[in-house]
């Protein structure tokens, strides 16, 4: 049985706002996942920052200088034939591996509220290509990117992260543990690898300039993220070559899953950062490969292209939404997650129903699915996307951009080099499904005809791991066969 999505739905201030009303907005929520969730734990609500807190925590002054030294670590030369991993705790990495708890499904929530902030920016940008974002792959770099800030910056961070203090004064901060936040983040992960198939991996790069030392902490923080982690040094001196070898290590090291990051470096460049975010599904319950077909699929009002269009008809949980006009399916994936496939109506364009995305209709839709016979036919299709953070932020607002990387960020402690700038921040999304399946096709005995459901047109589907609720993935599709 597939798991519910309860949670998540986000608040639509600006970020302006989020001390004054996204705070606010972000309570509401927790007290309504908390009330939903009644029959699994009497809790109490607890503000978000509470379960995130750094030890001993006290308000900060903004300005006040670090009590302690920064502890840095050596970072070892690129080469693109030493290959190995950062070495790491495996003990540390089983630790994470947890059950859903109160931190999983608050931080669920958080990372829900940004991510379809951040998809519906990217998504009026790239309003007639396929679109792709990971609004849990996003949420981990930033958090881990918080690590190396400073307090004025961890602040700003904090704010859109929704982990900010409700008691804190506009002159002083009250820091969260980030490490604390990305284990939270791995174990949402570990509930998926749980299923049958379905698997998730996570790598991290850094690349620093030579004879720089970047911060124990952030170099941990990239480990609670990721599978592996490559941290490596070079000269930058030789923009073109340097980015040359710098593409190299990351698809050798990559699988080849990677390949060309980086479009052009900068010889000034202090950090560069990528993620690489790597989902392969399988569905619960196969198609059969004997009725896939090549079918219409109508890519805009002028073009049309030929996809190949798997079929599969049994019981599916569904709705018709008139009001919105679209119709809502879901399709179950491992034992924990599941997909929101959304098809407009004909003549109803696909942005006019993601621009409802910041409201709660995602779980209005699903507590209203229903039950029935269908037949289905889906496109297959695989998508990746190379996600620049920069311009995600930028996306939303450049003044966001500008205070968490940009000229207004400061990243004092990420590194013993000051002043020290993140140059390129690239998150690779992948997103595979097969079209083999956990269990065998269902025996169709019911009684009736089928209802057909075609997706023929430009449609738009969420990932969700059900025990948390957390959007693993984010996407449309405008054109399958690209």
């Amino acid at each position: 049985m597939c798991c519910h999505f309860k949670g998540g739905a986000p608040w639509e201030a600006g970020w302006v706002k989020v001390r004054e009303q996204g705070s606010q907005d972000l309570t509401q929520q927790q007290q309504t996942h908390t009330r939903r969730n009644r029959f699994k734990a009497n809790r109490v609500y607890i503000h978000p920052f509470q379960l995130f807190a750094a030890d001993n925590v006290v308000c900060e002054t903004l300005q006040a200088k670090p009590s302690k030294p920064l502890e840095t670590v050596p970072v070892s030369p690129l080469d693109t034939e030493v290959l190995t991993p950062d070495s790491r705790d495996q003990s540390e990495l089983e630790a994470q591996r947890q059950n859903v708890t109160e931190r999983t499904g608050v931080l669920a929530v958080m990372l829900n509220t940004l991510g379809l902030r951040m998809y519906k920016a990217l998504s009026s940008k790239e309003q007639s290509t396929n679109t792709l974002l990971s609004p849990l792959n996003t949420y981990g770099s930033l958090v881990t990117f918080n690590l190396g800030a400073s307090k004025k910056t961890a602040k700003t961070f904090q704010d859109l992260l929704g982990l900010s203090s409700a008691t804190d004064r506009i002159d002083c901060v009250s820091l969260v543990d980030g490490h604390k936040v990305l284990k939270t983040l791995q174990s949402i992960i570990s509930l998926v690898d749980d299923g049958p198939k379905d698997e998730i991996t996570r790598q991290v790069w850094a690349f620093t300039r030579r004879d720089v030392q970047l911060s124990g902490d952030f170099v941990q923080g990239t480990q609670d993220f990721s599978d592996t982690s490559f941290i490596r040094s070079l000269d930058f001196s030789k923009p073109q070559e340097d980015k040359l070898l710098v593409n190299e290590f990351v698809e050798k090291t990559s699988d080849g899953k990677v390949k060309s990051v980086f479009k052009e470096l900068n010889s000034s460049s202090d950090l560069l950062f990528v993620t690489s975010f790597n989902f392969q599904g399988s569905w619960r319950t196969a198609f059969q490969p004997e009725r896939t077909t090549l079918q219409e699929f109508q890519v805009d009002e002028t073009t049309t292209v030929m996809a190949p269009l798997m079929t599969h008809t049994g019981q599916f949980r569904y709705l018709n939404d008139e009001m919105r006009r679209c119709t809502v399916v879901k399709l179950c994936l491992s034992k924990r997650s599941y997909m929101l496939l959304v098809l407009p109506h004909e003549g109803t364009k696909l942005h006019d129903i993601e621009s409802q995305l910041l409201k709660n209709v995602m779980s209005d839709w699903h507590e209203s699915l229903q039950e029935g016979l269908l037949e289905l036919s889906l496109p297959k299709f695989s998508l990746s996307s190379d996600n620049d953070l920069h311009d995600l932020l930028a996306n939303m607002d450049p003044e966001v951009e500008a205070q968490l990387l940009g000229s207004q960020a400061e990243f004092s402690k990420l590194s013993d080099t000051k002043p020290f700038t993140v140059d390129k921040v690239v998150n690779k999304v992948l997103f595979e499904m097969s079209e083999e399946g956990a269990e065998p096709q269902d025996k169709i005995e019911e009684a009736g005809i089928p209802l057909k459901l075609t997706i023929n047109r430009p449609f738009f589907f969420s990932v969700i791991e059900g025990d948390s609720n957390a959007i693993l993935m984010l996407g449309k599709i405008t054109n399958p066969t690209l």
